[in-house]
């Protein structure tokens, strides 16, 4: 059952992870300095992603990045893996 869980979260990271990569690309289309700043800090990450980040999958997108990750989270700490606060 945890391998099952394991491969469960995995495919949640990738999906969170391109979402990530996705919002990240587009920052440092739009200034380069954003794009540094997202990747220093998650704060504003979050603040570009709702606020400035423009694509007619916005919300898709901004979702999938969030619901992603956090599902991904829990399966890794369910399955026992030792995932850091």
């Amino acid at each position: 059952m945890s391998i099952l869980l394991m491969v469960l979260g995995v495919l949640a990271a990738l999906a969170g992870i391109g979402c990530f990569v996705f919002i990240l690309i587009d920052a440092f289309q739009d200034e380069v300095w954003k794009g540094v700043v997202c990747l220093l800090c998650g704060l504003y990450f979050l603040f570009y992603a709702l606020f400035e980040f423009e694509h007619e999958n916005k919300w898709l997108i901004v979702l999938g990045w969030l619901f992603s990750s956090s599902v991904s989270i829990g399966l890794f700490r369910t399955a026992g893996v030792n995932v850091p606060d």
